[in-house]
């Protein structure tokens, strides 16, 4: 008699679970201070203006928005987010360059199902989104790590990869990245262009904190350096709200068809209700406003976070200061895991999320993210004063112990 097993396919065992979605259970429970999830404040939500929008299509086109719609996404839609990147960037795209998708999520599984084969080789920052890595590790590629510099991803060991392999994707978050909140200068952008141009490499540019800056001038994207070698995704889900689940892809008219195709396989289209809603609010109130007063939030939390941490750690912890988004990154003394901070830091009621979920391999085992978007600043201030003491209750541990000999 045959032994039973459970026929599941080897794409399913590949996709690692996701660390972040597990410990965002712990912060339901009562009192827990989370630093984990990158998560908008809720308070923000514009859930009057969406309640009056959400009204106004189901009364005036109520039938036509209940129903089934295009794949692509509905047009005046997708036309708004192409005449905003035309009015803010320049970029001169078409609606037709536009793929509504269901969040930026599903954007990186279209994108992984189109040119991902097993064993194929791409390039991913280090560290990286954790739901990037989660999702292109379901299609068995290799993935080959560089290094993040101050100023954006480490030039020769980019130079080295691609020249070496035959890569397929560069996948880069240039603005406040996650989990870093690195921002890569313009010189070292036209840098990776100009080393990509030279390929068949696609560059994945994932672009969902752009917007969200605290300091400086918007640098230009990659797309609009190399707009046939680039895949542009973005998000309403920082701006506006993430439930509607709404993101796009914008590339060439070619592979946004392909893209169509697959997305027609997997979900038929997006929730067309929510798009239609989402567009009257944009068409009804001013969504520059509405970001402005999340810049606004969000800068006072990353300074409270940055005060905290100069106050409440020892110098030999180091931390990134962002120019926007929503995260920042800390680096310990390397005989301190972050780990362990925090299961220390669960019993005094906080959580945030060790480093070493954010690499494909070869870990930091002393790096962790901090969010500072959906805290107050009463709580921020408390979180760091308790694990800033951990930290420093655990150096002083690793400290040698000094032998007393007794005097002759």
């Amino acid at each position: 008699m045959k032994t039973k097993t459970t026929p599941f396919s080897m794409c399913s065992e590949q996709v690692r679970p996701s660390f972040i979605r597990d410990i965002l259970k712990a912060a339901n429970q009562p009192n827990m201070i989370s630093l984990a999830g990158g998560l908008p404040d809720p308070s923000l939500f514009p859930t009057q203006h969406l309640a009056k929008s959400a009204y106004r299509v189901l009364m005036n086109s109520g039938q036509e928005a209940l129903q089934y719609t295009t794949t692509e996404g509905y047009n005046p839609l997708r036309r708004f987010i192409a005449e905003r990147y035309h009015r803010q960037q320049g970029l001169a795209i078409s609606s037709e360059q536009v793929l509504i998708t269901s969040g930026s999520q599903q954007a990186l599984d279209l994108i992984g199902k189109l040119f991902i084969n097993p064993n194929d080789a791409i390039i991913l920052e280090r560290p990286s989104y954790l739901g990037a890595i989660q999702c292109f590790s379901q299609y068995g590629p290799r993935m080959l790590e560089i290094d993040l510099n101050k100023n954006g991803p480490n030039q020769e060991q980019l130079t080295h990869l691609l020249n070496s392999e035959q890569v397929k994707l560069f996948y880069t978050i240039p603005n406040f990245q996650n989990p870093t909140g690195n921002e890569h200068s313009l010189e070292s952008r036209r840098a990776t262009v100009d080393l990509l141009e030279k390929t068949s490499t696609f560059i994945i540019e994932d672009d969902p904190y752009g917007e969200i800056r605290f300091e400086g001038e918007a640098l230009p994207t990659l797309h609009s350096m190399l707009p046939e070698q680039t895949i542009l995704l973005g998000s309403f889900s920082k701006t506006v709200a993430p439930g509607l689940r709404i993101g796009w892809v914008i590339a060439s008219s070619d592979i946004i068809k392909r893209l169509a195709v697959l997305k027609q396989a997997s979900d038929l289209h997006s929730s067309h209700l929510d798009q239609q809603v989402l567009y009257d609010y944009l068409t009804h109130y001013n969504l520059d406003e509405h970001i402005a007063s999340i810049i606004d939030l969000y800068k006072r939390r990353r300074d409270c976070m940055i005060t905290a941490i100069e106050k409440e750690f020892s110098t030999n912890v180091h931390y990134s200061t962002p120019n926007g988004g929503m995260f920042l990154w800390l680096k310990f003394p390397s005989t301190i895991k972050a780990m362990e901070v925090l299961n220390r830091s669960i019993k005094e009621g906080i959580i945030f999320v060790p480093g070493e979920t954010f690499y494909a391999e070869k870990a930091a085992l002393n790096t962790a993210r901090f969010n500072f978007s959906n805290t107050d600043e009463t709580n921020i201030r408390y979180a760091i004063k308790k694990i800033g003491a951990i930290v420093r209750a655990m150096e002083m541990e690793e400290r040698p112990k000094v032998k007393w000999w007794p005097l002759p």
